[in-house]
This record gives C-alpha cells, structure tokens and sequence, in this order.
C-alpha cells in the first residue's frame, strides 16, 4: 500500500480502484477520484497511484505542514513533504499528460521537471544535452594542439590525479591516444611525496623523457609555476580541469575548464573525465576535417567508453543533473554488458553480484580504485582501467581490493581520534561553525574519508590535517550544502593562511605549516560562522511520499528508479512508512544495524541502517524495539542465487504522537 501526503488524505494502491482501509490509520474507506477517461492512466502501464486530489486551484502555495506531524524527529530533523502546492498539482499534471504512476510523477516534481522535459529527463540522451564543445573556453584551441600531436606523431604526457576521477580522465585519454597511433606517458603523482597537481620534478622528468606536449587532467588550474616551467623547457601545455579558478591562470596553450571566470558553456557540473570527453569530442571532429581517419585507422567510439566516465562522475560527487544525468545512465548500461576488462575485474573484487547502480560505483567500486592513489601506488586505477588482458586485470583488481581493506583500517583509527578532538572542540555550548582535526599520526590518504565522516556526524563542515615530522600538513574538507569551502581555501592561499589549497564547493584540499593550524581554524570560523549557521538553522528531510510494507516490492523499486540514477544533484526518493513496529533489530557487519518493521496488516519489510551504530539513529531504533515508529528511508534492492528483496535503507526515525495519524 503506498500514502501519498496531500492536503486531504490519499491511499495508492497496486490495485483496481475502489475501497481499502488503511493499516496503522484511522478505518476509513477511500475513493479513487475518476476524471474523464482521457486523463485516468492506462491500466496497462502498472500505474502505481489512484488517488484523491483537489483541484489544483484549491491547493495552497504556503510551506506544507510537518510530514506526518513529525516536527523533530529522533535525529532532530524536520519531515518536510517535498512537494508544496504548486508541485503536487505540477505531479497532477505530469500523470495525466504522460501516463505515469502518480508516486513516480511526485518524485519528478520534486525534483524540478517540467511537464515538458519529462520525457528527456526519464531518457537522457547524450546527444540531445551535449552542446557544440566549442562553447567551452579554450577548446578549439586545445582541440587543434592535441590533433596536431596526433597527426605529427608526437610524444604526448598526461599528468592526472590519484583520484577515481583523474584515474578515468587519464585513461580515457590515454585510449583514444593509444587509438590515434601514439604511446603517451602517464604520471599520476604520489599522494604523499608529490601531493596535488603537476610539481617541478615531475615536469621536468617528462621533458627528458622526450614529451613535446603535457596534457593535465583534473588538475593544472592553479598550477602556475609548475606549468611555466613545462612552456620553459618547451613542451607545450594543456590543461583539462573542473577545478574552481580564480584571476590568476597559468600561461598555457590552452586551458579548458568550465568553471574559469570567463567560461560561459554553463558546463562547470561536468567531473573531470566528462570534460576529457567533451574535450575528444572536439578532436575526433577536428581529426575528421583533417581526413585523419581510414579504414586501417577508424574514429575510436567515444560513447564505447561511457563506463569511465560514470564512473569518474559518481566518485567525485559531481551533480547528476543534464549531460552527467546521461553520462552515468548510459555508462551504467555499457558497465552491465561486462565488456570492458577492467571494469568487470573490478566488479568481480568487490562482489557486486547484480547489475551495477549509480549508488554501487560510488560506494563499492569508487573507493577501490581510490585506495591504490590513498595508501598504494598511486598509478595502479589507470593501469587496471586500461589492461586488455583479463588474468592481469584481475591481479590488480585484487591488490585495489586488498589495500581498500588496508585503508578501512587505517581509517578506523583516525576516524576515532579526529571524532574525540572534535568532541572537545566543540563542547556542550555545540561551538563552532567549522571543525578542524588534525595529528602527527594520520595517513594523508584517508584524511579525506575523516573530514567526511566528521561532517556527517556534527552537520559542519570539517577538515582533517595530516601533520608531518617537518612541519608541513596535508588535509582535506568537506562541507554541507550551503557553505561554499573552496573559495574559502582559496582565500585563504591569498591571504598567506595556506601553502596551497583549492576545490569545489562542497571538497577542498589543503596544505599549511603547522604553526598556520590555529590561524587557519579563526579564518574559517570568521569567513563561514554566518553561511554555516544558516545553512543548519533548519535541519529538515525531505519525504517524496508514504508507503506500507506490502508496497514495498520490486516492482515500487524499479518504478522509481526510472527517475535515476541518483546521487548528487538528483537526490534518492526518500518514503515514510507510517507507524510500523519494529519488530527486529540487531548489529551486523561494520556498525550497520538489520532491522525489520511490521505494518498493521501483518506485512514485513526487511531494512538496514547503514554506519548507525553508536549514533543518534541507531541509538534511537535500539531503545525502540517492539515499538510502533514512522520511518524514513530509501529502497534498494537486493540480489542473491538469482532472486530478488527489496529492503529499506533507513535515514531516520519518528515516535508517532498519540492519536490517529495524519498524513500532510
């Protein structure tokens, strides 16, 4: 049974229309409004939703009540339905005019589509939302120099990142450079000895080595020294970046990144590797004027690739919303052809036993090819991402998977001393806007993970600092919506705070020498007390809607993954089940809590409340067992021997209020 919250109450059903009663509600009986039947969905299509609305013109415009009533969960949060007036009538609309099931139409809505682009948004094609590449800053220009290397045969080099996201734009690159008859030189740079971005050294050894051309990716932005040493040792230089950039660039050939200051391609969403494909877009182009490419030598399928640039995309949290939308959707279906070698190794290592999803590439695959740049050999992503032979690919898929275990561990243990720091810091007044750790202890390559971590626990954003024995310290940021973190660090490089720093809004790197710590930590505290305080002034979650267990099915998971796939910029489809009891719960695995939540009628839905134990929401669903909550949280489903479950990824919890429940 599915409860969609209106301004009156509305039962959905998988059934025919007509009279139900409601387990965990008031007994009453409901029926489904019938308008002409040009507007009612074709039975055919499974719609999910029969409901009874008002008429649009009766819905009000003002902020809808408290989901449920719950006006502080037992995490403090606020149950907001996501929906005002106007976006259930705009939900209305979107199923009377395309037929879709109304809890689908909700989650469209909620997100922002027109009626319109309904259509597009639940099909996004490349073609259709890939602008001409020349509208980025730069790009002709760097296409022409990386055609001229391919067409002279020259020596090219890439200097990437050790991230998910350099690891794919570094071998996206190197393919279709191998396919254009070249051998480029790949250097991906040490995490600990090298740090960020191109450095002197490097350079330097790329130019003995004989490169006439340095292509950066995902990185080169503020690289200013560096990359003037390139053009002074004669190489030319490109730069492919997403990184925020300030007035000063570096004198290059060409740089190609979308959030420049002058860069008006409205593009500045795309993750790295995104923009290496838009970047061999407008080479493949520029190449086919030239009459570069025969028989012997065809274009190379650029959308034959996809399964980097999803990947890429999804690691670095870049938002899911136009061309990367695409990117992922369809770099999802080449990933579950299992063609590419390297990335069926690397589904095989971490056992992803279904068709992969948006969440899968972020929390399974993600993490390991990051593993090798945090704690191993910083190259080891690329070089698995283009093995051609299946025995080696999985040797090294298997090493990625071992150090990924390695930096569980290692993790673990900053995570605990950075958490213990941060509890002093901020104290019973819950002080401070910004949370800055750091020890002489920590791994550089989980310090990442930490910052993470300390930001979901405190809702702030939060820095972890590598300290090392000659003084200097090496961290990351991560921050909440709202509060924009790299032009902060930034400013803080400007203003002789920092040694070096950049990044996006919601992730920044930095480096300072220890002295710097506490100036750095009164900086941040000046520069974002106001934007942190009003960004969790209301600490609200957004509810797409309300289901009972028996709802709960397959087929709800698949109907609504046709809004996917989900990450950043496209938020999961959160549903309530009104006051289900919890019937079992219990820890498993690594602080996730099993649960299982009884409906009314009897119905069970099986549920897990991932790295819950010792927090709120696991402190909450264990004082309750045997107790009646409303719940909140997102579906997946589960694959095993070839069947499948659907179970309830839980976010947070409720205590219903004595009395018949109302849906708002």
């Amino acid at each position: 049974m599915i409860v969609t919250p209106a301004w009156l109450p509305a039962i959905h059903r998988f059934v025919r229309p007509g009279r139900c009663k409601s387990p965990g509600f008031p007994s009453q009986s409901f029926q489904a409004s019938r308008g002409p039947e040009r507007d009612r969905p074709d039975p055919s299509s499974q719609s999910i939703a029969l409901v009874m609305t008002p008429p649009a013109s009766a819905l009000p415009v003002e902020a809808p009540q408290a989901f449920l009533g719950v006006a502080r969960s037992l995490t403090d949060k606020l149950w907001r339905d996501r929906l005002d007036g106007r976006g259930a009538a705009q939900a209305l609309a979107i199923v009377q005019r395309h037929q879709l099931p109304e809890l689908l139409a909700r989650v469209l809505a909620g997100r922002g589509v027109d009626i319109d682009a309904v259509s597009d948004f639940l099909d996004p094609t490349i073609r259709k939302l890939l602008p001409d590449p020349f509208t980025v800053t730069e790009m002709e220009t760097a296409a022409k120099r990386i055609a001229d290397a391919a067409t002279k045969g020259e020596k090219v080099a890439i200097f990437g990142d050790y991230d998910v996201d350099g690891a794919t734009s570094a071998a996206l690159l190197a393919w279709h450079l191998r396919h254009c008859g070249l051998d480029p030189l790949i250097h991906i740079p040490d995490r600990i000895f090298e740090g960020y971005g191109p450095n002197t050294e490097a350079v330097r050894a790329l130019a003995a080595k004989g490169a006439t051309l340095l292509i950066t990716v995902d990185c080169g932005t503020t690289s200013i020294e560096p990359l003037a040493e390139a053009k002074r040792l004669g190489m030319s230089v490109v730069v492919i970046d997403h990184h925020q950039a300030g007035t000063e660039l570096p004198v290059v050939d060409a740089l190609v990144n979308p959030n420049r200051l002058d860069d008006l391609s409205g593009l500045g969403h795309l993750a790295a590797v995104g923009l290496v494909l838009v970047t061999l877009v407008a080479v493949n182009r520029e190449l086919r004027q030239r009459g570069f490419w025969t028989s012997e030598m065809p274009e190379p399928d650029l959308l034959g690739m996809l399964h980097h640039v999803a990947l890429g995309t999804v690691a670095d949290v870049a938002p899911l919303i136009g061309l990367n939308r695409a990117f992922v959707a369809k770099g999802l279906i080449a990933m579950r052809r299992r063609d590419h070698v390297g990335h069926t190794a690397l589904m095989d290592v971490a056992r992803l036993n279904g068709p992969p999803e948006a969440w899968h590439l972020g929390f399974m695959l993600g993490p390991r090819v990051n593993a090798g740049g945090r704690i191993g050999r910083a190259d080891l992503g690329v070089r698995l991402l283009l093995e051609g032979d299946s025995v080696e690919a999985a040797r090294i898929a298997a090493e990625l998977d071992r150090l990924n275990s390695e930096r569980r561990v290692i993790e673990q243990a900053a995570e605990a001393q950075a958490e213990a720091e941060a509890l002093a810091s901020i104290g019973l007044e819950d002080k401070l806007a910004v949370i800055v750790t750091a020890s002489e202890g920590w791994h550089p390559g989980v310090v990442g993970l930490v910052a993470s971590r300390l930001k979901e626990k405190f809702s702030r954003p939060a820095f972890a600092i590598a300290l090392e024995p000659g003084g200097i310290g090496t961290g990351s940021g991560r921050s909440i919506a709202g509060v924009d973190l790299g032009k902060a660090v930034r400013q803080a490089v400007a203003d002789g705070i920092l040694l070096k720093g950049g990044g996006h809004a919601m992730a920044a790197g930095v480096t300072l020498r220890k002295e710097k710590l506490a100036e750095f930590r009164a900086y941040l505290e000046t520069a974002l007390a106001r934007d942190v305080a009003e960004a969790r002034h209301v600490n609200e979650l957004y509810i797409d809607g309300a289901v009972t267990a028996r709802a709960v099915t397959p087929e709800l998971a698949a109907t609504l993954n046709r809004a996917g796939p989900f990450g950043s910029g496209n938020p999961e489809p959160v549903l309530a089940l009104p006051a289900h009891q919890l019937v079992f719960a219990d820890e498993v695995g690594q602080a996730h809590l099993r649960l299982r939540f009884k409906a009314g009628d009897g119905a069970i839905v099986n549920g897990i409340a991932f790295r819950s134990v010792g927090q709120k929401l696991g402190n909450a669903l264990l004082a309750n067992r045997g107790q009646q909550m409303h719940v909140a949280g997102s579906l997946s489903v589960d694959r095993y021997q070839g069947a499948e479950r659907v179970q309830f990824r839980v976010v947070d919890v409720a205590l219903p209020d004595q009395g018949p429940s109302v849906i708002r």
